[in-house]
């Protein structure tokens, strides 16, 4: 029997591969009441799973959880109600969760929350906090939507051909071992001329497996010998097939070892995907330059043409595409990059597979389509929707942003590797089943994808996205822009879009500097009741609107909330200064109603500078289907032509008002933005825009004095732009925000970090920088700041007998000390060795309750306590503040006569780079009883 829980400590930050933090752990503290908390104790506070260790700055809070968390791609958190503490660090096992909470008043202890792209781990099924969705109607998928005048689901004429290629691996910035370069290759084998480009990206996916093996192997890299990579980068040929016979040159790259190490990026990987996308595409060029060197893969099918290339990024994909895009647009630092030669390719645009949006800086410039998996059970929040909202504003608006909602798809399966009984490897099904079936997810729902259903569904998307993007062919638009089309190739799944940019308008988008009346101008992001959009912690439900960024509250995202008992009473939204609209087609408006509900009802009218009214028409919304699983407030686009406007005489150069009549008797909505639309995809020309990166600067903390250190922030590129910049101080709950104008050479981004030295051994303190772009610039690495790094060694540990000596029934009992009391707790572990000589104390000689918990063994069959499990070991921890603590093996008594037992023990010690290192030995007898 091996034994599968092993001692939490912050060892495990280098090596924690299971739904590891995406890069140094790190708090955001919020305010109450577990400041004071006894360490190592809950008494009564704290809730199951829970426990609060050491004291000062060696303070951690600890979540361990009743079964292993799945190696996925959202990242895990700890919350107090609504506020982020911060990003713990796992074990190994995938279990244990812990987080520095140095000098940090954490919160009231009941409303700790451990959440994962907003599904919550710490408490079976839903979310008791959310309250109650209202179920969906008994009935199947509304009646399907106008089928689109081109369907991109159905195969090309083209004979298509597939192979492989795998390359040196690479060296990329942050992590000690080469990533591959491997990628399967499938293409047309007969087009004309030069081809267009399609690249997909594998996300963040359990690295290794056995063959023959149920059991996942976790996050090895390089993969241990015995086991092999999963290929991962196989998982999408169907829609790398289609694509092919339509006349595109594939590749799907492997990226396994960035899933390896991706927890030791600030940025969960995201530059590394980038370079090592953009590492693949300069090969490409090389081989297009000279096909003769190019692999046997490559040269089988058409050749390609780098000046048309669509990224495909699926999950934590999704995001290093997008940073693929953005770097080859805007050039990221080179100490940062693992690609540094030119740029000769083109990206004309992405399509983003339910990814994570980690910094909530997407590409501005480049056309982008987010797929959003309506029962995704990993990034669950679907985050993925800021690829369209965080576009708003921010530059010209001319590429086009859409988002498609998938209802009944999950996030594994649209990756035949990660789905069961297509994979080579153990794959499950990630939405999870809770306590009862979902009435919209579990499988045989009416709402829910099959497998093969669902993989046909994103190839046909991802072959619409192409041919817009790639081939400017505008007939398939509707099916991406809220047109309300369906390509019949996706049947039967249903498929709901919106969209941003492109030939729209700016008209009404809510913030500060709109006035609302009849309903409320709401945060987005906000612990505060009276604020936020929705109730704290989820309660009736998500919105992908409203995922959380690094800080909490965050300014700069509001929408309009309505609520009515009764038809008739109009919400006016007044923006600071009469808007145009001159020139459109239509009105097109982006409006959340609850999942579930049927004919919510609108009116909706103009006003002019004139005081001229003109009710533009009525719309219905619905609500998509939903559970408390779900992240199912989402957007509805509506449109209603601006022809009864242009009637009525009201100028459409001067628009003042917008007001929405609830016509139905009772409802709710949010009103996320309106635009002046009209058909068509201009060109989009991107431009000149200065970039920002925000960096870490490592220090040591010194032993005395306080020293002033500077977070480095560099500013490239052209142009001048806005970005709002974030500080949380460490060790408290402020955050400050501030909008700054950045240009390069400028110096408007300057934040001094000040650090104190000691002399004693404790934890790092990191002090965090985040930055969004607001208008008129780019932000590459979003998260930065000051580490001040422990420069003091543990120290000396010592093991003296208290009760080395005992009758059978009785503790043996060791004090482990140490030289001088330390900042952190001093961990290690009590490793059991064979006695050598004599008898060896054996299973059936101590607690049964204890050996199961401390040692994960059973006392049958009998076995000396050194080969109870393999390895065996007690986790010992001396408490931050404290110079003791004990380590017992409890025996017991029986009537057995037996000559003298003993037991042998070596104290092994974590030293300051997290290593094992060998201590005292110790030993301790059992006699029998009188």
């Amino acid at each position: 029997m091996i034994r599968v829980t092993r001692v939490v400590t912050a060892a495990t930050a280098l090596l924690a591969l299971a739904a590891a933090s995406p890069g140094p752990a790190h708090a955001l503290p919020a305010a109450a009441s577990l400041s004071d908390a006894p360490p190592g104790r809950t008494g009564g506070e704290l809730p199951p799973g829970w426990e609060l260790t050491g004291t000062g700055a060696g303070r951690q809070l600890v979540w361990t959880s009743r079964g292993p968390v799945p190696m996925g791609d959202a990242r895990v958190e700890f919350y107090a109600g609504d506020r982020l503490l911060g990003r713990p660090v796992a074990a190994k096992d995938g279990r244990s969760f812990r987080l520095d909470s140095a000098g940090a008043r954490i919160g009231p202890a009941k409303e700790l929350r451990v959440m994962a792209g907003g599904r919550r781990l710490d408490a079976a099924g839903p979310d008791p906090a959310r309250g109650n969705v209202s179920p969906p109607p008994d009935r199947r998928a509304a009646a399907p939507l106008p089928a689109n005048e081109v369907d991109p689901g159905k195969p090309g004429p083209y004979r298509t051909v597939s192979g492989e290629y795998a390359l040196s691996p690479v060296r990329l910035p942050g992590f000690p071992a080469p990533v591959e370069m491997r990628a399967a290759v499938v293409g047309p084998a007969d087009a004309p001329g030069k081809r267009p480009v399609a690249l997909f990206l594998h996300g963040r996916h359990y690295t290794c497996f056995k063959p023959g093996s149920t059991d996942h192997q976790g996050g090895d890299w390089p993969c241990r010998a015995g086991t092999r990579p999963v290929p991962s980068h196989q998982g999408y040929l169907r829609a790398q097939k289609l694509l092919a016979s339509q006349g595109y040159v594939t590749l799907s790259i492997a990226a396994n070892g960035i899933n390896g190490q991706d927890h030791l990026a600030e940025d969960g990987g995201a530059q590394a995907r980038s370079s090592l996308v953009r590492r693949h595409l300069a090969r490409w060029a090389d081989w297009a330059a000279d096909p003769a060197g190019a692999p046997a893969a490559v040269r089988a099918a058409s050749p390609a043409d780098l000046s048309r290339v669509l990224l495909v990024g699926h999950s934590r994909g999704g995001e290093g595409v997008n940073r693929a895009a953005l770097d080859s647009l805007y050039r990221p630092p080179a100490d940062q990059d693992g690609h540094r030669g030119d740029v000769r390719w083109n990206i004309r645009g992405t399509v983003l597979i339910g990814p994570t949006v980690f910094g909530q800086n997407p590409a501005p410039e480049v056309p982008s389509l987010t797929i959003l998996p309506g029962c995704d059970g990993d990034v669950s929040d679907l985050q993925g929707e800021i690829y369209v909202d965080g576009t708003r504003g921010v530059s010209s608006g001319a590429a086009l942003h859409s988002a498609a909602y998938m209802v009944g798809a999950n996030h594994n399966f649209f990756n035949s590797e990660w789905t069961p009984g297509q994979a080579k490897a153990p794959a499950d099904d990630d939405f999870w089943p809770g306590e009862t079936p979902d009435p919209v997810c579990s499988k045989g729902t009416a709402t829910r994808l099959t497998a093969t259903q669902q993989q046909a569904a994103g190839a046909t998307y991802i072959a619409a996205a192409a041919r817009l993007f790639v081939e400017a062919d505008d007939r398939v638009r509707p099916l991406l822009d809220g047109s309300e089309r369906r390509a019949p190739s996706a049947d039967p799944a249903r498929v709901l879009t919106h969209a941003v940019g492109a030939n729209r308008t700016t008209a009404f988008l809510p913030g500060p500097s709109a006035t609302v009346s009849g309903g409320r101008l709401c945060a987005q992001v906000d612990p505060d009741p009276a604020r936020s959009c929705l109730p704290p912690n989820g309660a009736g439900g998500q919105s992908p609107h409203f995922a959380s960024w690094e800080t909490s509250p965050e300014p700069g995202r509001d929408a309009v909330a309505m609520r009515w008992s009764s038809p008739g009473t109009a919400v006016a939204v007044r923006p600071a200064a009469p808007v145009s609209l001159a020139g459109a087609e239509a009105l097109a408006l982006r409006v959340i109603v609850p999942p579930n509900t049927t004919g919510t009802r609108l009116d909706i009218t103009l006003v002019d500078a004139s005081g001229q009214r003109a009710t533009l028409g009525r719309a219905r919304v619905d609500g998509l289907p939903g559970s408390e699983r779900t992240a199912s407030h989402w957007g509805r686009e509506i449109r209603v032509p601006l022809s009864a406007a242009v009637r009525s005489g009201l100028d459409l150069t001067q628009v003042k008002a917008l007001e929405l009549t609830p016509r139905n008797r009772s409802g709710r909505a949010w009103l996320m933005d309106a635009w002046g639309w009209s058909p068509g995809t201009p060109d989009v020309r991107p431009a000149e825009l200065p970039r920002v990166d925000i960096g870490r600067l490592s220090v040591k903390e010194g032993n005395s004095g306080v020293r002033t250190y500077r977070v480095p922030v560099r500013i490239s590129g052209q142009g001048s732009g806005q970005v709002r910049v974030s500080v949380a101080r460490a060790g408290t709950d402020e955050v400050t925000h501030r909008t700054v104008t950045v240009s390069p050479g400028s110096n408007a981004i300057h934040i001094p970090v000040l650090v104190p030295g000691n002399t004693r051994y404790g934890n790092d303190v990191a002090h965090h920088v985040y930055a969004k772009a607001v208008r008129g610039a780019a932000v590459g690495s979003h998260s930065g700041g000051v580490t001040a790094r422990n420069d003091d060694p543990v120290p000396t540990v010592r093991v003296k007998p208290v009760a080395g000596d005992v009758t059978e029934g009785r503790k043996l009992t060791w004090r482990v000390s140490l030289a001088k009391a330390a900042d952190a707790d001093v961990m290690g572990e009590f490793t059991f060795r064979p006695v050598g000589h004599g008898k060896e104390l054996s299973t059936l000689d101590v607690d049964r309750s204890w050996l199961e918990e401390s040692l994960g063994a059973t006392p049958t069959p009998a076995r000396p306590l050194s080969k109870a499990v393999e390895g065996p070991y007690l986790p010992v921890t001396v408490p931050a503040g404290e110079l003791s603590t004990e380590v017992s093996v409890p025996t017991v008594a029986d009537r057995v006569r037996e000559p003298e037992e003993a037991v042998k023990a070596q104290m092994m010690v974590y030293d300051q780079s997290w290593e094992l290192r060998p201590g005292p030995v110790v030993t301790g007898s059992v006699r029998n009883a009188p």
